[in-house]
């Protein structure tokens, strides 16, 4: 038996699509000064142009896959920037015939100049902060109110919210890689509460670099340095969750089927 194969119930494996959010003006700012990043400029900040078109190219590989008739809801940092990211790809696309149905988003969300994004035809969406970016001192990853975001994205589901405000980031100190790994493995635990087998995460490349660096130290090292790589802008990857510890809050698949109906002897054949 190869030590490197595992085989698992389905009942207790779970499908995430990670997703890191599409370029934002802070990252170009960022990357030409670092201190950028520490400005009130750059609050809360919105996906840029070319971000825009990383997100259409992410739209029609979510497309061409058939992802968006496989996943049941669509988990969202609360920050502008993730979003528009996961609206722009994983909603119903433009909303422009006037259909009596809550926009995802609308119209100009965020100095977007985009059209209005439909909620037809699309997974749920829900807000979670426990898989926001890192926090603290760059205000690029301070959240502008729930009430503020709700006008901007009506169909979102903002309920896990307790505060209205912003009152997990401060100004100092800046979370460490540490706290946000932790943090990581309090939201992995908490999705496995969900009743969704397939589930799309759209967050920040912080927090899913300290996610991933908690998982994988019992598998062989290519492994464990893919786990380890930093998401680039719009970079969507799939993996499995697998219950190891016996967590897991079905007891059996839809798929299975208890076999020996009608009642009588179930002798094994020759």
């Amino acid at each position: 038996m190869d030590k490197g194969i595992g085989l698992y119930p389905l009942h207790r494996c779970k499908t995430i699509h990670l997703v890191r959010h599409a370029q934002g003006i802070h990252n170009v700012a960022g990357e030409k000064d670092h201190s950028a990043y520490s400005s009130e400029d750059y609050f809360d900040a919105q996906v840029t142009p070319l971000g825009w078109q990383q997100v259409d190219h992410l739209r029609n590989h979510v497309l061409e896959t058939q992802l968006l008739n496989k996943v049941e809801l669509v988990i969202v940092s609360p920050l502008l920037r993730t979003i528009q990211t996961a609206v722009g790809a994983f909603g119903g696309g433009e909303d422009t015939n006037g259909a009596d149905a809550t926009p995802l988003m609308v119209a100009n969300a965020g100095s977007s100049d985009r059209h209005a994004i439909s909620s037809l035809n699309s997974p749920p969406f829900l807000a979670v902060e426990l898989c926001r970016e890192t926090m603290g001192d760059h205000p690029c990853d301070r959240r502008r109110s729930v009430t503020e975001y709700k006008a901007m994205f009506p169909a979102i589901d903002f309920s896990t919210i307790e505060s209205d405000k912003d009152v997990l980031w401060k100004p100092s100190p800046r979370e460490t890689p540490e706290e946000v790994a932790a943090r990581g493995v309090e939201f992995i635990k908490w999705l496995w509460t969900r009743k969704e087998k397939e589930i799309a995460i759209v967050s920040h490349s912080g927090f899913l670099h300290g996610l991933l660096s908690s998982f994988g130290k019992d598998c062989v090292d290519d492994i464990k340095k893919e786990l380890s790589i930093h998401f680039k802008n719009c970079e969507l990857r799939s993996m499995v969750i697998v219950d190891q510890g016996n967590l897991g809050t079905d007891s059996t698949d839809t798929t299975n089927y208890s076999g020996k109906v009608p009642q009588g002897l179930d002798h094994p054949s020759d």
